[in-house]
């Protein structure tokens, strides 16, 4: 799979492995979905979540036996699979597994951690830092290219907006596809950081107006955290989309994307 290809692609899956079935179950019916509508396809997973709001909150079975599963995953489906990795330490055990190591927007400007990830020669998607300018995202990039790794994408997810609210500046996304592939996160752009009691809240009603602007104004990919039981999940569940609404949000972005080429 290339990424910026002319094709528009999808990053999928639950925040975080909950279990090694779940992340099964997820895994086949976002392949059967994009299988159908041939839309390529990377899954996504965390085996950490590091930057929870709450000591209390669910993190992930850590770093051995998340990789664990998602490289079974990998072998077993032919998916590629695109985990977060917050410490440089933690790249070449989890690029012996994956295929796309993520680096999460608050460490977006970790240049140990981006060096680190980049030497492994894996694809590197950086989320873009809800406190950094769409054209200061080019630092980052270069830090990972200075490994000689030029397999590096962009990832819009909003920008922080007073207190618990993200907005989107859809300017971004054409001047960092100057840079790199971007990609947009439908699903972390509504989420209100920390604004539930510990947790982050969300609106994920307007995750599909969101995308649907993101797609018309031109980005190579789409990143959505897709679960079957939001409510019940154990991380960012209240800005997932829920599984069953994936395929007719799809048809109608693939409409829109086709009408804009």
């Amino acid at each position: 799979m290339h990424v910026g290809a002319g094709r528009l692609f999808l990053i999928a899956g639950p925040c975080v492995i909950e279990s090694e079935h779940h992340v099964r179950t997820m895994a086949d019916a976002l392949q059967r979905i994009t299988s159908d509508l041939a839309v390529p396809f990377i899954f996504k997973a965390s085996y950490d979540k590091a930057n929870r709001t709450s000591v209390k909150s669910y993190r992930g079975p850590g770093l051995l036996e998340g990789t664990r599963i998602l490289g079974r995953l990998a072998r077993e489906t032919g998916l590629p699979v695109l985990t977060d990795v917050h410490e440089p330490a933690h790249c070449e055990v989890a690029a012996a597994a994956v295929d796309v190591l993520q680096i999460p927007a608050f460490l977006c400007r970790q240049t140990d951690l981006l060096v680190a990830a980049g030497r492994t020669g894996r694809a590197i998607n950086i989320k873009k830092g809800q406190f950094v300018s769409p054209w200061d995202m080019l630092h980052p990039v270069e830090k990972v290219r200075s490994t000689g790794n030029d397999r590096v994408f962009l990832t819009e997810r909003g920008a922080s907006f007073g207190y618990n609210t993200l907005v989107v500046d859809y300017r971004s996304l054409a001047i960092m596809r100057e840079m790199t592939p971007v990609v947009f996160d439908g699903t972390h752009s509504v989420q209100q950081p920390s604004a539930a009691n510990g947790v982050s809240g969300g609106q994920p009603e307007f995750i599909p107006l969101l995308a649907r602007a993101a797609v018309a104004a031109g980005i190579d990919g789409l990143f959505l955290e897709v679960h079957d039981d939001p409510l019940h999940a154990k991380s960012d569940g209240a800005n997932a989309l829920h599984l069953d609404l994936l395929k007719p949000l799809l048809e109608k972005l693939l409409a829109i994307h086709q009408a804009a080429s």
